[in-house]
């Protein structure tokens, strides 16, 4: 039985041609979809995303400073300028749809040339509002903001559809800390007040979003607990919020879904941490994927926790917890290789 590989996004290496080359190269036909890295400014996640907040003119810094969790970056949040509203607030270009066209160029051009495989697809990152705004917007903005910049996700979207070949690219969301931590914590936001308030609205909001990709382009979702200083931001109790947030997705959506992903942390290869898999609830056409592969522990302790999942599920790709962005660049042929041969267990 091998295993398809999944890749979340980012790879640390100079630009999307090294990427697409070294993951062809040391993946072949074992990956479906290639994403272009994430190189450059774009390597810390949604970083690079503070300018269209600094841009906006409704908008000045709060002194007040964000952190994820206690060993996180400090980033000072914006909040409204005198005299303006929530709705003055606007976004006309998040720029996804203006760097996954030069990224296709670049896929395009190698794949003609034979360097990825036939049948690969080029795979495209965006991140719904609740996480960017998590991270720039005083949480008082969260709730009037939140549909504002999702609007201008589905204009990304909107661009993409009309700019690439549907049959050659992958749309996957990230659906991260900013959801998984709050349920985790059973934390009270403007999200909701429980934990199914918050899994009715999250799920709700990235099925909207997936509804807005074109049935015939791939969809993905990543779900993720961070990767801040190589910590999540909460440890997963077990896997019991991703299974009942993929099921609500699952059965609510107009559309087919390709493909879930769900993390596994290094230290669980537990029955108890992958038992609320038997309540999974996938469409068909749905492949589940998990992030059972650490490069601190290798195929070893890939291989455990491989195993354990087996006892719940019997066909899953295999990936990551998150993206390789914040690695040393020095380690990804080796990931890649753990990667290669977890694929091909039989």
């Amino acid at each position: 039985m091998a295993h398809e590989v999944y890749l979340v996004g980012s790879v640390p290496m100079a630009d999307a041609a090294e990427v697409f080359e070294a993951v062809s190269a040391a993946l072949g036909s074992r990956i479906g979809r290639i994403p272009d890295g994430e190189t450059g400014e774009r390597g810390d996640w949604i970083t690079w995303l503070e300018p269209v907040f600094a841009a906006s003119p409704a908008l000045q810094k709060s002194g007040e400073f964000f952190r994820v969790h206690a060993s996180g970056t400090g980033r000072e949040r914006y909040t409204l300028k005198p005299g303006c509203k929530p709705q003055d607030v606007t976004f006309d270009n998040l720029y996804y749809a203006d760097i996954a066209k030069r990224s296709f160029e670049v896929f395009k051009r190698l794949k003609d040339a034979g360097r990825i495989a036939p049948g690969t697809k080029f795979q495209i990152d965006l991140v719904p509002a609740h996480s960017v705004i998590w991270l720039y917007l005083v949480d008082a903005l969260h709730a009037p903001v939140d549909p504002i910049y999702n609007e201008a996700v589905k204009r990304e979207i909107d661009k993409i559809a009309s700019a690439l070949p549907h049959g050659e690219i992958a749309i996957q969301f990230d659906v991260a800390s900013a959801v998984f931590a709050r349920l985790e914590r059973n934390q009270a936001s403007s999200y909701g007040r429980t934990k199914a308030e918050m899994q009715e609205t999250f799920s709700n909001i990235l099925i909207d979003l997936g509804n807005r990709v074109p049935p015939d382009i791939d969809l993905l979702y990543h779900l993720c607990y961070g990767d801040s200083n190589h910590k999540h931001v909460v440890e997963p109790t077990d896997m019991g919020d991703m299974v009942e947030f993929a099921n609500r997705v699952s059965r609510d959506i107009k559309r087919p879904v390709q493909l879930i992903h769900m993390p596994v942390p290094r230290n669980r290869a537990d029955d108890a941490y992958f038992e609320p898999l038997r309540r999974l609830k996938l469409r068909p056409e749905t492949k589940l994927c998990l992030g059972l592969v650490h490069h601190t522990d290798g195929v070893e302790g890939t291989g455990a926790r491989r195993a354990t999942a087996l006892k719940f599920v019997r066909d899953f790709a295999i990936g990551t917890e998150c993206g390789f962005g914040r690695r040393d660049p020095k380690t990804i042929p080796e990931l890649l290789r753990i990667h290669a041969q977890i694929a091909d267990l039989g």
